[in-house]
């Protein structure tokens, strides 16, 4: 099943960023290597990252959003998981 993450960047997101940028990629690999990655990266207005992945239910999505050291250490000041169903392309 596929969820968004939409993790909104604190006041100090931008500061932040670069020095959690590693564990963040770090946390995020074994879902890659898993092929459960459907798309991530920042937003280039600097507020934010989406995650789009495949995990087996709702439960999971938000243990790894709430995990992601983006949110545990201070980049993300609010982060959102909704369910999703991928229409194009096909």
């Amino acid at each position: 099943m596929l969820f968004v993450i939409i993790g909104h960047d604190g006041p100090d997101g931008a500061r932040l960023r670069p020095q959690v940028r590693q564990a963040h990629l770090d946390n995020l690999r074994p879902l890659v290597e898993q092929g459960k990655v459907a798309l991530a990266g920042p937003f280039t207005d600097g507020s934010g990252s989406l995650i789009v992945i495949d995990v087996e239910d709702e439960a999971r999505a938000l243990e790894f959003a709430r995990n992601d050291p983006y949110a545990t250490r201070g980049v993300f000041e609010k982060v959102e998981v909704k369910p999703f169903r991928k229409v194009f392309p096909e």
